[in-house]
Formats: structure tokens, sequence, C-alpha cells
């Protein structure tokens, strides 16, 4: 069997040294499709290491390898895609993508590679979880990574026509996603700077009049339960926030890029002082216009995979609306 044009250059006489050496330098690739595909970093990795064994254990005459393996991932990402419908519907509250977290600067980190593009930005991230998994295939395939449309249909079982109008489908929708803002990193600086100070109208002039503030948690930590819509209650939130954890919370975060934008991870802090114990979690924000339009709180430990926060988890969870605590199981 031979896959793309030209003589085949991968067969049964390449050894597992050379496959695993050639496996290695196309990982940050195939690891960037699985996540945009599925948009959980923890799926990406499984994947990606479920796409090698087929390769190793396999003995195709292969021309084009990066577009073997890539055809090999999207066909596992699809699949879990379209088995992920029942986990989505048994999650309790709002479902965001897993965010992932790097330093600045380190060009090195392979993590780094996996958000480069502009359509990995968490905004776009959260647009893409909208999309049919059909859509969301076809349009990270072609706008993302340049895969003919023809190749795009034979990975959906269908015709080329129809794969370009699944990508036109989701090319309208994805348009809505705003697009990266130049002041984001001003913007979110001043934004903590505000929030430390204690300024709440600093606070409320920062937020879009539109801005939402979205907690994912599936209750196993504290989050808002509901997205919180508008400049004043957001940040009556987040003062509610600050005001429960007192000064752990904001001292305890650190800065980093999230999905390649500035964000934060705050670690888990015991209960101390009169405060309560503090989940771990990660903070994206989305800017538009010079204001900020979206807050995600993610504090889900399942979604701490790409993150420093990795194994870390709340030992007593519960959920946190409007300015208390609930342990009512339909929230979390």
């Amino acid at each position: 069997m031979s896959v793309g044009g030209g003589p085949a250059r991968y067969g049964r006489g390449v050894t597992t040294a050379q496959r695993a050496d050639e496996f290695e330098a196309l990982r940050p690739h195939l690891l960037a499709v699985a996540y945009r595909l599925t948009g959980t970093y923890a799926d990406a990795e499984d994947i990606v290491q479920d796409c090698w064994l087929r390769w190793h254990g396999s003995g195709a005459e292969i021309a084009d390898l990066r577009a073997w393996l890539t055809t090999v991932v999207s066909r596992l990402g699809l699949d879990r895609l379209r088995s992920a419908a029942h986990r989505r519907e048994t999650y309790v509250g709002e479902w965001l993508p897993e965010p992932v977290v790097t330093g600045f600067g380190d060009a090195a980190d392979p993590l780094a590679a996996v958000v480069a593009a502009e359509d990995a930005r968490f905004a776009a991230m959260v647009v893409l979880e909208r999309l049919t998994p059909d859509q969301r295939v076809a349009f990270v395939l072609h706008d993302g990574f340049a895969v003919p449309f023809d190749e795009v249909a034979d990975i959906l079982g269908i015709g080329a026509a129809a794969a370009r109008q699944l990508a036109s489908r989701a090319r309208r929708a994805v348009a809505s996603a705003p697009p990266p803002d130049p002041a984001h990193s001003e913007i979110v600086g001043n934004l903590m700077t505000a929030m430390a100070a204690g300024d709440m109208a600093a606070v409320v002039a920062l937020l879009h009049p539109d801005v939402t503030f979205t907690g994912d948690a599936n209750r196993r930590a504290l989050t808002a339960a509901r997205v919180i819509v508008g400049p004043d209650k957001v940040a009556r939130f987040l003062f509610g926030l600050a005001k429960r954890y007192g000064p752990n919370w904001l001292s305890a975060s650190e800065l980093a890029l999230v999905n390649g934008d500035l964000g934060s991870y705050t670690p888990g802090r015991p209960a101390s002082g009169g405060y309560p114990e503090l989940s771990p979690r990660i903070t994206v924000m989305t800017v538009r216009d010079g204001l900020v339009c979206a807050v995600w709180d993610i504090a889900n430990p399942d979604k701490f995979t790409a993150s420093p926060l990795g194994g870390q988890e709340r030992s007593d969870p519960g959920v946190w609306l409007g300015g208390q605590e609930r342990s009512d199981p339909g929230f979390g």
C-alpha cells in the first residue's frame, strides 16, 4: 500500500530506531492536529501514542509519512469527537477546552508548538467546540493544516464538495471568535493590577460591555456554576472571590502564557489564616477592542494535563455561585 506520491520511503526495511526518530520529529505537528481536533491535550497525547503504535506495527509502504500519520491522527480524532457526545451530556456545568500553559520566551518547550498558530488561541478553541465533529475536522485540517479537500473527504467518508461545504459552514462560525488583540498583555496586566489594588471601578472600566465569566469544574472545585454576563456582575464575582480567599488568591497566581496569550495559573493552597482552601485553577482572558471580553476559569483537575498544575485536585469539592457555596448536585 502506498500513501502519497512518489517512491515509497517507509516500509518493512525501516528499523525501530529510524521509525522512532522520524516519529519524534513529527510529534509536535501531530499533537497540534490532535489538540485542535479534540480540544483536549490528554486526548491528543493518547491519539498520538495510538498513531505511533499503528505505524510501528504497520508494514505499509508509505511515500509521505507526514501525510500518512496526519490522516491516522485525524481519523482517531474524529472517532474521539463522535464518541465525546455522551461525556459532554454527563458533564456538570460548562465544558471548556483544556488549556495549554507555557512559560515566557521558551520556544524549545514542546507544548509551545502545539498552540503556536493563531487559531489555537483559547477563544478560537472555544468556538471550535460549537462545531459538529465533521465540520471541525474539515475546517481544522483544511484551513489549519492545508490538507486538500479530497483527502479531508476521504477521512470523513464523503465527497470533496461536501467537505468544502462543511469547512465553509465552520469558517463562518469560527469568524465570530475575536482575533488576537495586540494590547492583550497590557490590558490583562492592567486588570490584574486593578484587582490587586481592590479598585472595582477600574476593573469595571477594563471589562467589555458584553464580558462573560465562564467556569469549568465538573463539580470538582469551586467556580461559577453559570455563565456570568456584564461588567458589573463579573467584577462583583471577581471581588467576591478575592474576599473569600483573601491574599491567597492573587498572591498564589503565577503569570504564564495560556494558549499563547498572557494568563495565569494558581496552585492549590490549604486553608489558613481563616481563609478556606484554594482550589487550583487556570485563568484565561480574551481582549476585544482594548477591553476584556471573556474570562474563563478552568478548575477541573482533569484539564490540567498541559500545565504545571498536573495532578493537583481540591480535596473538598463544592460549588461557588453568586458569592456563596452550594451543595446542589446540579451545579459545579
